[in-house]
């Protein structure tokens, strides 16, 4: 942090005591909530924060399953605040590291980076019969950008989409020759023409999801790699339904939003939606009282909440059904109706 009236810059450690007339803090993804605290207290008149949001990091040849290239001034500060840096006793530490291990974040990175590994070679056959030359098939394979190709062709697959029918056909509708990345224009086709599920009203087929969130991932033939998949799918839904069950008992604020548990048939649908919710706070770390935190910041977290909120509003909706038992009889108000 840089001290106005000083001239000089310092850290925030060093920053303690001290006071300013103006104080200037970089703030990274990596800033615990306690030296935020101090650098942004230190001014008498002003306190700014300038967030970085850029993740740059030679040391990696690949990016990481939990980086997050689409990071936002408001994400960053959200995490900084999560972030506590006070030391942990033994016990909290262990309980913190089977936590992060465990939860639906840690998981949901696994799942990703092994389905990628698992279906490569099903997405290189597709894209070699796509009307791609070999040359652009390989730069698309190479490309930074083709993971998250590979992750936009599972979500599309487990909305139910025909890809060998689709992918040749974005391939046609324009050429490459003025694409940077050729990956990262696909990705972009691709997106745009799966917004919306395959088929439509009646005939429309549930997304095959993972605890309403997590594109299942189709087509692998790998036995250990299948295996893999299966163990982290069941991790995943039974870590939503276990902290769904906890906030509960808990009485924890976000599950007002919820309403109160139906009788019957509409208890289960109505813990299925609340399991989304709970997903969706394990997976982006929300701690807050309101279900869903605050404004999502990369584009899969923004199909996420879209998913979630859905959850809620069902959620809501099952609570305020009548009990089958307490239903009206429709009959006997007609029969009262004509005799009236």
């Amino acid at each position: 942090m840089r001290l106005q009236n000083l001239g000089y810059a310092i850290t925030g450690h060093r920053a303690q005591g001290v006071t300013v007339d103006t104080a200037h803090t970089v703030v990274t993804a990596t800033t615990t909530r306690e030296n935020f605290y101090v650098a942004m207290t230190r001014g008498r008149h002003g306190n700014h924060a300038y967030v970085a949001t850029d993740t740059a990091d030679d040391a990696h040849v690949a990016p990481h399953p939990s980086d997050n290239p689409d990071a936002t001034a408001r994400s960053v500060l959200y995490g900084v605040l999560q972030h506590v840096g006070a030391e942990l006793s033994a016990h909290e530490t262990i309980t913190a590291e089977q936590e992060r291990w465990e939860s639906i974040a840690q998981l949901a990175a696994e799942y990703d980076t092994i389905a990628q590994a698992g279906q490569h070679d099903r997405w290189a056959t597709l894209l070699e019969t796509s009307g791609l030359t070999e040359g652009q098939v390989d730069l698309v394979l190479g490309s930074d950008a083709y993971g998250a190709l590979s992750a936009e062709l599972r979500r599309a697959e487990a909305n139910h989409h025909d890809l060998d029918g689709l992918v040749p056909r974005l391939v046609a509708a324009r050429g490459f020759e003025d694409a940077d990345d050729i990956a990262s224009v696909l990705h972009h086709r691709l997106a745009r023409a799966t917004v919306r599920p395959a088929g439509s009203g009646r005939i429309r087929q549930a997304p095959r999801l993972i605890a309403g969130l997590i594109p299942h991932a189709s087509g692998i033939t790998d036995p250990e790699m299948h295996q893999a998949l299966t163990e982290r799918e069941t991790l995943i839904e039974q870590r939503a339904g276990t902290l769904l069950t906890h906030a509960l008992d808990e009485g924890e604020p976000w599950t007002a939003a919820l309403g109160p548990t139906p009788e019957g048939a509409a208890a289960s649908r109505w813990r299925e939606c609340g399991r989304i919710v709970a997903a969706y706070r394990d997976r982006y770390q929300i701690t807050d009282d309101t279900p869903l935190g605050p404004e999502a910041g990369s584009d899969a977290q923004k199909i996420d909440a879209a998913r979630a909120e859905t959850a809620l509003k069902r959620a809501k909706q099952l609570s305020r059904q009548t009990p089958e038992h307490e239903q009206p009889d429709l009959t006997v108000e007609a029969r009262q109706g004509r005799t009236l």
